[in-house]
């Protein structure tokens, strides 16, 4: 029997294909019908390139789509290797160290802006994104409804692109880093990354769906036992923050939002009903992320980005083993889950 859901994709750079691995597995499976995706940064590449291949040929078309573009992605790579020459036995966290020229490069970001770093604005996303999607039929089509976020840098706040809005810029803009790449400019307006005010956004899967059953990808780390102290600790630390307390922000309005519909003796409000019907579902691998660097999320070496994968689909088929009959039913999800 087949359940409708939504997802929603975090963003992380490369780690985005431990999410390729789990939509993979989900999308193999066939009893996940997915209604809407919101995403940010690699969670928006992942989003965009599932439903333009839906569009293509259904959910085989979606992972052939998926692959593609994660290939694309290590062949881009000036220090890929062939992935077979690593094999999946390797340890992921190994394989996740960069070359130490790519470290330097990305030390020198603290530094100079990216006009000085990179002056063309190279971007090797931009030729695979504009080879691979058809934007005009995102735009056009009915298909999977699409919740790209990007931060307007003017305001600092949210920005959400849907699929009649569809375009190699809003993808380029959702997964912009300010400090590599400049800002994209949209109809007059600057835009970054999306993970600075939504990693992922929540709210569009509530208010402008139906599913009952809301599945986060999720890329987080542990908890930190420590408190950081050298330099480079410090700066981890204040990323991996900066890129998660957006989502728990909302998160914890939602679970707020929606212990009280559910306290309720009369529910008569669209949004308290939609609130009391709705579940949480979160499929992560905390533990492999508290090993990885935020350096790694610049990795695209193959071997990486394949042992990335395989470990997005072993997770999805733990997941879809122990919660797959509670769609529909009641969350699987808990607070303190993320917080072990």
């Amino acid at each position: 029997m087949n359940k409708t859901v939504t997802l929603a994709l975090q963003g992380g750079g490369s780690h985005g294909a431990l999410t390729w691995g789990v939509l993979d597995r989900l999308l193999e499976d066939g009893r996940v019908s997915i209604e809407a995706i919101s995403g940010s940064s690699a969670g928006a590449m992942n989003a965009v390139a599932l439903a333009h291949g839906y569009l293509e040929g259904g959910a085989d078309g979606a992972r052939q789509a998926l692959k593609d573009f994660w290939d694309s992605v290590a062949s881009s790579s000036p220090f890929s290797t062939p992935f077979e020459e690593h094999g999946l036995t390797a340890d992921i966290a190994t394989q996740s160290e960069l070359p130490a020229a790519m470290k330097h490069l990305f030390s020198w970001t603290r530094f100079f802006s990216p006009s000085q770093l990179n002056p063309f604005d190279i971007n090797p996303l931009r030729d695979i994104l504009a080879a691979q999607i058809d934007f005009e039929r995102l735009r056009q089509q009915p298909g999977i409804e699409l919740f790209i976020a990007t931060t307007q840098v003017s305001t600092g706040t949210l920005k959400l692109f849907r699929n009649r809005q569809m375009s190699l810029d809003v993808l380029l803009a959702s997964a912009c880093l300010p400090m590599i790449h400049r800002a994209v400019e949209i109809e007059g307006e600057a835009y970054w990354d999306g993970g600075l005010t939504a990693n992922p956004p929540l709210f569009p899967l509530v208010h402008k769906c139906n599913a009952r059953d809301i599945i986060a990808i999720l890329l987080h780390a542990q908890p930190r036992a420590q408190v950081p102290s050298s330099a480079s600790e410090i700066w981890q630390r204040l990323t991996e923050m900066g890129f998660s307390s957006t989502f728990y922000t909302e998160l914890q309005g939602l679970l707020l939002a929606k212990r009280e519909a559910d306290r309720g003796w009369l529910t008569w409000g669209r949004l308290e009903r939609r609130l009391r019907k709705l579940n949480l579902h979160v499929i992560a691998a905390p533990e492999l992320m508290s090993q990885l660097s935020s350096h790694s999320k610049m990795n695209a070496q193959a071997a990486f980005l394949h042992s990335l994968h395989a470990e997005g689909r072993a997770r999805a088929q733990v997941w879809l083993d122990q919660h797959f009959q509670q769609l529909g039913q009641y969350s699987s999800f808990r607070m303190a889950h993320l917080f072990r």
